[in-house]
């Protein structure tokens, strides 16, 4: 079993294993200190009640019932069906489909039908590309849900947009890349450093055999 100690020792005798992965580390870090830009895009979306004359404004109407039911058009989207339907629609990349509690702090958590939808990608014009590509099979999951149980067209729910996608760059994290790269870069020239000397050992017992 390698003590500290033996680490120690065999690192010194295989300091050029790890002065060469340390050039590499700081070749890889250049790239994390220049990361390519990114972009978030984000909108937010509401299912909204059928208008009547008792509630002519369908945004004073809303119910938990229809947070479930956008809860649930989510859950159909975040199946491996669902991910795979978003695909063949153009959309890749890192997205996220967050329900939201637009109410005060004593409206029930997910009480109110808000759904936030995000997309990040290296351009923003692709990023409101994304947004809306998610919120146009988010619309037609909930009007084929509501076709399934043959609910009447002047009593479907309906989407609109309570924020329409609005683009923001994203501040790059290099600290945590070169963090990152540094940390493998280290791994990387121990186990290399320690695999050197267990392959030199192993051959130089070949050697003495051999004598």
């Amino acid at each position: 079993m390698l003590t500290p100690e033996g680490l120690a020792r065999v690192l010194l005798r295989r300091w050029y294993v790890l002065l060469l992965a340390a050039l590499v580390t700081g070749a890889g870090c250049y790239p994390a200190l220049r990361p390519a830009p990114r972009y978030q895009s984000s909108a937010v979306l509401v299912v909204k009640p059928p208008r009547t004359d008792s509630q002519p404004n369908q945004l004073t109407n809303l119910q938990p019932s229809l947070a479930m039911v956008s809860f649930a058009v989510v859950q159909q989207l975040q199946s491996p069906a669902g991910r795979s339907e978003l695909r063949e629609a153009g959309v890749h990349g890192t997205y996220r489909l967050t329900p939201r509690n637009s109410g005060t702090s004593a409206t029930p958590y997910y009480s109110i039908p808000t759904l936030q939808v995000e997309a990040e990608q290296s351009a923003p014009e692709e990023a409101d590309r994304v947004v809306q590509a998610i919120i146009g099979v988010y619309s037609r999951h909930l009007t084929a849900l509501q076709t399934e149980q043959h609910v009447p067209h002047p009593t479907l729910l309906t989407v609109d947009l309570v924020n329409r996608p609005g683009t923001v760059a994203l501040p790059p994290n290099r600290t945590r890349a070169v963090a990152g790269v540094g940390a493998l870069g280290t791994l990387a020239g121990v186990m290399t450093a320690l695999w050197t000397e267990r392959y030199a050992t192993a051959r130089r017992r070949r050697r003495q055999d051999r004598e």
